[in-house]
């Protein structure tokens, strides 16, 4: 019963709104190719993945990138399905089939747009936003663009690891091999790159912080709370704590406002109560309250 409820929501997931996740599909995936196009492929520039291995291999053994991605990814989807199954399989194929094509596709940008060859420094930053905001839209979509993620996720099941370390271990082995080959600079430049796009997927998926949670312990609790009501206007849910050293019982305060009212709050409870502990932290969604 469970498991067909879980199955349930994931399908009304998958449906909802299924035009805008295949825009934002498409978006992404022309945004990572012309990337590659225009920035890590003329500048042998290698963030991992197995778009990194195809600018090596086309060094070392002169094979087409988008031929070499296609190749490599049908090899990887049928060890998807072999070691994983049918299920997650199924959110790698699109991604993976279809990113090799629009490598192909965008491949005579270059001759429309000319972009310096000796500004590696600008080309990695410009890769960076634009392959991580194509990589965000792309995971936004509830899709993958299949290469390395496959392998991560066989390293995380067989040999035990996080989604995070098999990431790190595959990336940066494929980012070392680089270095060997264009030279250690490529290496430094790489390990940009990858935070980069760490960091614009991010973004791109739980957007920009606008609004702050506080989470408040206090002997002033009832002070607090109605100057968060009655003077800032938001809402408080407050529930019951207890000590982890002491074991002493406590009320615990909760809740977010808008960025620009930050320190409003932050100086009012110290106001109200120098000795109050308190923990902020980034808001990225607010549903719901009054």
């Amino acid at each position: 019963m469970k498991l067909s409820f879980s199955n349930d929501v994931l399908e009304r997931i998958y449906k909802k709104d299924k035009l805008k996740r295949l825009i934002e599909l498409f978006i992404g995936l022309t945004l990572s190719s012309l990337s590659f196009n225009l920035f890590l492929h003329p500048n042998n520039l290698v963030s991992g993945g197995v778009s990194g291995l195809s600018i090596i291999f086309e060094d070392l053994l002169n094979i087409k990138p988008s031929i070499f991605m296609l190749t490599v990814n049908i090899i990887l989807l049928i060890l998807s399905y072999l070691l994983l199954g049918k299920e997650k399989t199924l959110h790698s194929i699109v991604g993976a089939l279809l990113f090799p094509i629009f490598v192909e596709l965008t491949s005579g940008v270059t001759k429309y747009i000319h972009v310096e060859q000796n500004q590696l420094l600008l080309a990695t930053l410009f890769a960076g936003v634009v392959t991580g905001t194509g990589s965000g839209l792309i995971y936004k979509a509830g899709y993958t663009s299949g290469g390395t993620d496959i392998i991560n996720q066989i390293l995380s099941k067989y040999f035990k690891v996080s989604l995070g370390n098999a990431m790190y271990f595959s990336d940066g082995l494929i980012i070392l091999l680089s270095g060997f080959i264009f030279g250690i600079n490529k290496i430094m430049y790489g390990l940009l790159l990858l935070y980069l796009i760490s960091y614009m997927t991010d973004k791109v998926i739980i957007g920009i912080s606008q609004s702050k949670a506080f989470y408040i312990i206090t002997d002033e609790p009832e002070k607090i709370k109605h100057y968060i009501i009655e003077k800032l206007h938001h809402s408080v849910t407050n529930f019951s704590a207890k000590g982890g050293f002491k074991g002493e019982k406590s009320t615990v305060l909760m809740t977010a406002l808008p960025t620009k009212e930050y320190y409003k709050l932050k100086n009012g409870i110290l106001q109200i109560d120098k000795n109050a502990f308190f923990l902020v932290t980034d808001a990225y969604e607010v549903v719901g309250g009054e």
